[in-house]
């Protein structure tokens, strides 16, 4: 039976395919998606394979677009993305594709490496139109300090009783000082200056000025922000030093005229130059964005077939050629309930083909365990994907998601029993349901809106039990609301008097006593008295209930567990199972916890309040259940010690039961050569 409570029956067939069309049969056989492929060349290397050049041209394709893709994303292009789901293309198209990609890569490539070099010379040119600029504020700076210096006689004297006797002969004479020009990276520019104090011993003379605008760096994109330096010095032996020292410091040194002609006139060919090249690239970036956009209509398409093509090649390298290298052969699991799709399918694969030898599918007998398929729907697959977290079920085996369906979200909601915060949850998953179309056909392409969104059903259905638990706990956003009038009226435990306004307005506590205050005749219509969210209690009383609450819960998840066993020791008719496992698992589940469940209920069934001072501790009880010790207050009935040590002694016996029976009993039939019983 195939259905949601069982996996799939499935079958292991033969299918002989002829070579001209066996790569429209596999395509047929993946849009179906229907089919596992069993691998008939396992001891084969994977470079030895017949079609591994088909497989290394698509790796080699998918290179090429994911380049164009990163290209793509990398001005922002969108990329279309219709939802279309294209046929795997025929294999003289993959010729087309390939001619396609390398055409569009060479352009990006050639295209990318003018940018590259335009955006250097600019890059250059404008560094270049800095130093004239901050070169020429310098040496008009010295000027002004040199004209200073001749019309100021103390200046004068001053410079002339530094300068000694030796110096002030030659103050008449030129002092021919060389210097070199460059842009640095603003941060080395401290490190810059200490090297060349050391290393020139201070006979150099350093000038600086940031750049007001960052510079783009031509290979990666990149904002860096750049100064212009100027070094004066004297004689060779400093300016290597000094070229050295630039070098290493990562600098750009540039030629700068020393006659301020010369620098205005170079200045006007360095803009010239400059607005030409900012018309080039604009027209460069013009043409790439053209070239991309025309990419972003196709590349989703695109991927899509030659990830097709390459998985139909991947599977046709698992099948087998036979004698006479006309014919391939493969093997793969199929369920038996579609074997008629998988017919028509091999059929329009013979078709398209325009192949006159049908292909042929025998199914074979085998003692192979076949995988498990489970057929779900967008409601059911969300809740089996959780289930294929924790461990994929055998063959046919019970499935257990129909139960995971209300189990799930309902255990959940125990824990989060919240009206409020439930009923936003609920909301969630109704906008995500209600609007899955429209959300489908948007391609967000967000990991974790994509978890959400795959689960909105589970969403949708935890929201709806935390409202209903909520309304249980009487939480709403964590405070409680008075549905009903309470069934506790406040009394004096000591005069059994009602309370009076003054006594109520000007106590800081009050005790309730159950057997006086809650006089009303019954327990709140449904869910929890708001008069507990005034009470200093609380959490003790809720705790309580919750425990054995979740108890109840927990029991009874495990009992549906070894009740589902049964279901598969019968239908895969495990005899051996049922006895040492099913029947041992039944005992100690009810000696023990099914016990413990049943005091729970009596407790609440038979103990009144007024019976509470007295009502036996279910968990000191269970305790003592275990050291074979019951004291007198946790004495329920008659004959109770001697009871509960029979179900101790029984789940006992039923440990080792369920241990070393069956592996006993298999060893016994192994040694003697007689078939195993499961």
């Amino acid at each position: 039976m195939g259905s949601l409570f069982r996996s799939e029956e499935m079958t292991l067939c033969q299918l002989f395919l002829q070579s001209e069309a066996a790569y429209a049969c596999v395509s047929e056989l993946g849009e179906l998606g229907l089919v596992q492929f069993r691998d008939l060349n396992p001891d084969v290397n994977a470079f030895q394979r017949k079609f591994v050049n088909e497989v290394r041209r698509c790796d080699e394709m998918e290179r090429k677009l994911r380049f164009l893709e990163k290209e793509i994303k990398k001005d922002g292009i969108p990329m279309l993305d219709t939802g279309d789901n294209p046929d795997a293309p025929v294999p003289r198209e993959m010729i087309d594709l390939e001619a396609t990609f390398e055409k569009l890569e060479n352009e990006m490539k050639e295209v990318n490496g003018n940018t590259e070099a335009l955006k250097r010379n600019y890059l250059e040119l404008t560094e270049l139109k800095h130093i004239l600029r901050k070169t020429q504020t310098f040496f008009e700076e010295a000027e002004i300090h040199h004209v200073q210096a001749m019309h100021d006689p103390s200046l004068t004297e001053e410079n002339f009783g530094l300068l000694g006797e030796e110096q002030s002969h030659r103050a008449g004479q030129a002092l021919r000082l060389g210097f070199v020009a460059g842009v640095i990276v603003r941060e080395k520019i401290p490190a810059f200056e200490r090297m060349l104090w050391r290393v020139c011993r201070g006979n150099v003379f350093l000038r600086q000025a940031e750049i007001d605008t960052p510079l783009e760096d031509p290979v990666t994109g990149d904002q860096v922000n750049k100064s212009v330096f100027i070094i004066f010095f004297q004689g060779e032996q400093l300016k290597s030093r000094v070229k050295k020292i630039c070098e290493g410091f990562r600098a750009t040194l540039y030629p700068c005229p020393e006659t301020p002609a010369e620098r205005r006139e170079m200045a006007i060919g360095v803009m010239t130059r400059i607005e030409d090249l900012n018309t080039v690239l604009g027209q460069t970036q013009d043409h790439r964005h053209r070239v991309l956009v025309a990419a972003a209509r196709n590349i989703k398409i695109w991927f899509i077939k030659v990830r097709k093509i390459k998985a139909i090649y991947y599977t046709l390298n698992m099948l087998n050629l036979d004698v006479t290298q006309k014919c391939l052969i493969a093997e793969c699991w199929c369920p038996v309930q579609d074997l008629d799709r998988i017919q028509q399918a091999l059929r329009r694969g013979t078709e398209r083909s325009g192949s006159s030898v049908p292909s042929i599918l025998n199914r074979m007998k085998t003692k192979e365990v076949p995988p498990t398929y489970n057929r779900n729907n967008k409601f059911t697959q969300g809740f089996q994907n959780i289930i294929d977290a924790y461990g994929i079920s055998t063959y046919q085996e019970v499935n257990p998601a129909p139960w995971a369906i209300i189990s799930f979200p309902f255990l959940f909601a125990v824990m989060f029993g919240d009206f409020g915060h439930g009923f936003i949850m609920f909301l969630v998953g109704l906008y995500l349901v209600t609007r899955e179309k429209q959300l489908q056909a948007q391609k967000i392409n967000n990991e974790i809106f994509d978890m959400f969104f795959g689960g909105r059903y589970i969403i949708l259905l935890m929201g709806f039990f935390s409202m209903y638990t909520g309304l249980i706990y009487n939480d709403i956003f964590s405070k409680s609301v008075k549905l009903f009038d309470s069934s506790w009226d406040p009394h004096d435990p000591q005069t059994n008097l009602r309370y009076t306004a003054g006594t109520l307005n000007g106590s800081v506590s009050l005790t309730l006593d159950p057997n006086v205050s809650f006089i009303k005749g019954g327990p709140y219509p449904f869910g929890l008295d708001p008069v507990w969210a005034l009470s200093s209690n609380k959490i003790t009383a809720l705790n309580s209930f919750k425990m054995k609450l979740s108890v109840i819960f927990g029991v009874s998840q495990m009992a549906l567990g070894v009740v589902l066993s049964i279901v598969n020791h019968r239908f895969f008719n495990r005899k051996l199972d049922i006895y040492c496992g099913f029947i041992p698992q039944v005992i100690f589940l009810i000696s023990i916890f099914g016990y413990l469940v049943c005091e729970i209920f009596i407790k609440w069934i038979i103990f009144t309040v007024k019976d509470a001072p007295t009502a036996p501790n279910l968990l000191i009880g269970l305790i003592q259940m275990f050291l074979f010790q019951t004291e007198e207050k946790n004495i329920w009935y008659s004959g109770q010690r001697g009871f509960q040590a029979f179900l101790v002694v029984l789940a006992g016996i039923c440990v080792p039961w369920m241990w070393l029976i069956k592996p006993l009993y298999q060893r016994h039939q192994q040694k003697h050569g007689q078939p195993s019983v499961m």
